[in-house]
């Protein structure tokens, strides 16, 4: 079976498809570096294995790489305070809140300022009221201080990963350019 289209029709709908990456890199919600692969298995099918495998595997590897990123950017800033690993939940409940509920609603800054003040919030409300049960048993203030703590590590961490999936999706959009111009 033929490809219908001709390659640079389908060169120029591979790197749409990749382009996706670089808003869904930095906006919540959004699917980012997974649409490199994406891309490529559209240029792909179009030219063949032979010719795209190079720009498939980085496409890989640079998914991979944010993958990497996510965990370290997140996990280290957990780890280092001694989180709990319901913080995590507070984060994603934090960040759809934001996004989706009440913050957009502001008449400046919206959703953007929602995907910064819900994870944060909602990992310190979350770590404060875990950090005031047993073992730990704090006391309401130095919970409310050790859930702040954690929620602005975690908000940082996310900050830091969302730089790397950005870089790395202008890296991956750039290289599949360079990759099948040749």
């Amino acid at each position: 079976m033929s490809w219908p289209w001709t390659s640079d029709g389908v060169w120029w709908i591979a790197l749409l498809v990749q382009l996706l990456a670089i808003p869904g890199s930095f906006l919540p919600l959004l699917p980012g570096l997974i649409w490199l692969p994406v891309g490529s298995l559209v240029w792909m099918a179009a030219v063949g294995w032979a010719q795209a495998w190079p720009e498939f595997v980085l496409a890989l590897v640079l998914f991979g790489l944010g993958l990497i990123a996510d965990l370290l950017a997140l996990g280290l800033a957990s780890a280092r305070l001694k989180a709990s690993r319901w913080s995590a939940a507070g984060v994603g409940v934090g960040l759809l809140v934001g996004v989706l509920g009440l913050l957009p609603a502001l008449p400046f800054g919206g959703p953007l300022l929602g995907a910064l003040f819900g994870p944060w919030l909602g990992a310190t409300l979350v770590e404060t009221w875990v950090t005031t049960k047993p073992p730990r048993n704090l006391g309401w203030l130095e919970a409310l201080r050790q859930g702040s703590v954690v929620g602005l590590a975690v908000v940082a961490g996310l900050l830091i990963s969302r730089l790397a999936q950005l870089l790395l999706a202008v890296l991956g959009v750039a290289a599949f350019v360079a990759l099948s111009s040749f």
